[in-house]
């Protein structure tokens, strides 16, 4: 019996897409086709998040995700996310508020404040630095090795860029990369161990960018992030908590995002060896296909909000006070917009209703500086591998917010 007859099997009202271990074993996808055919908003009545609704399909989630009036993901009202409360809002020191979890009108001048650091201009001025990380570490990769992508290649590129973005100590830079994977934890999932030990370097994180901003605050030529949120706000703008928060969201976005669709693309393409062909005879498709990535990836399983009044969505009467989580990953597979969802399609005509990257006031503020990265590492990969081949199982890792990788066993083969 397959996969796809055992979830049909499964009596719907149980499902609890929640549940890491959907997507650690990769079985989410299905769970989500069967939502989408049968249930398309669905109740959980319990969960570890408590109750809460899943929108899974891409009408409705656009619905939801752009009407942030009736839809809130303030951190007063829960958050943005499953297990919000669990990780910023249940210990006094680690109350982080970040602008993702804001509703209008803070969270605009939040938003207006770190959107220059990776706006256009600023963009051009980092475009040669991560041209330049992606060569040296492209030709330090072994050939004829089996080797982890994931740690070489996905995890160093993007921990080299945020280095970049926040002007941090580039011998230093490994600990960006552990501080993301501690922010979004649940002890036990083998990155901590306990509540204890996640709050101690989350303190240890504080502590560090605290000491960058007292550094930087008169450094008005500064185009690093940091040095421009240390200039143009003052405490009545944003406290040094909100601080602190925009600081793990830039952390978390810039890393895991990237990191997941960069080791998602060379499993794509291996899985789909024509569309491998398609474009190495054609690197103009570059652009589209790392669009096309990111959506067969959906880095972000999901977003959540809460209910300011009472409302229906498909004859379901969805009530004042209750989680409504928009699975993008779901929306991303929807058959009524994607033609064979499934499928790695490089030359698909509307691949930019992906929803990645969310949509309306809290659409992913880094959105270009994750697609920057992904198109220059493949514009280089092209022209030194003449194949990159999964030779293992990956290794997913343990969430139901990232959906990424801990390991992708690659050999390498140079021209």
């Amino acid at each position: 019996m397959n996969i796809f007859s055992k979830v049909d099997e499964i009596p719907i009202e149980s499902f609890d897409m929640s549940d890491p271990s959907l997507y650690q074993e990769g079985v989410a996808l299905h769970y989500f086709e069967r939502l989408r055919r049968d249930c398309p908003v669905h109740y959980c009545e319990s969960s570890n998040y408590g109750a809460f609704w899943s929108i899974t399909k891409h009408k409705d989630i656009l619905s939801v995700d752009k009407n942030h009036h009736l839809f809130s993901a303030d951190s007063s009202q829960r958050g943005h996310l499953l297990g919000y409360e669990m990780w910023f809002d249940s210990d006094p020191d680690l109350q982080f508020p970040m602008m993702i979890a804001m509703d209008p009108p803070k969270h605009n001048v939040q938003r207006r404040a770190v959107s220059p650091a990776v706006g256009s201009e600023n963009l051009e001025r980092m475009t040669i630095a991560i041209r330049n990380n992606v060569i040296e570490i492209l030709d330090s990769l072994p050939e004829g090795e089996t080797f982890n992508w994931v740690d070489l290649v996905s995890i160093e590129l993007t921990t080299r860029t945020l280095a970049i973005l926040f002007g941090f100590p580039f011998e230093e830079r490994a600990k960006l990369t552990r501080w993301s994977d501690v922010s979004m934890s649940i002890p036990g999932d083998g990155i901590t161990d306990s509540w204890e030990q996640r709050k101690s370097e989350m303190a240890e994180m504080r502590q560090r960018f605290e000491a960058l901003w007292n550094e930087r605050k008169n450094n008005v030529t500064g185009f690093d992030l940091i040095s421009m949120m240390a200039t143009k706000l003052d405490s009545k703008l944003m406290s040094s908590e909100e601080y602190m928060g925009n600081v793990i969201l830039l952390i978390v976005g810039g890393n895991d995002t990237t990191r997941n669709s960069l080791s998602g693309s060379v499993l794509a393409l291996n899985q789909f060896p024509d569309e491998d062909k398609k474009l190495r005879e054609n690197s103009g498709l570059i652009p589209n296909f790392c669009s096309e990535a990111i959506r067969w990836q959906t880095p972000v399983s999901h977003m959540k909000r809460t209910a300011l009044a009472d409302t229906e969505l498909r004859g379901c009467k969805i009530k004042k006070g209750d989680q409504v989580v928009m699975w993008y990953l779901s929306g991303n597979r929807d058959e009524n917009v994607f033609e064979n969802p499934n499928d790695l399609m490089i030359e698909r005509k509307n691949v930019r209703n992906h929803l990645s990257f969310g949509f309306g006031i809290h659409r992913c503020v880094g959105n270009r500086l994750g697609e920057l990265q992904l198109r220059l590492a493949w514009e280089e990969i092209l022209k030194r591998f003449r194949s990159i081949a999964v030779v293992g199982e990956p290794e997913r890792i343990y969430s139901n917010t990232l959906m990424g990788y801990t390991n992708l066993p690659v050999q390498i083969r140079r021209y």
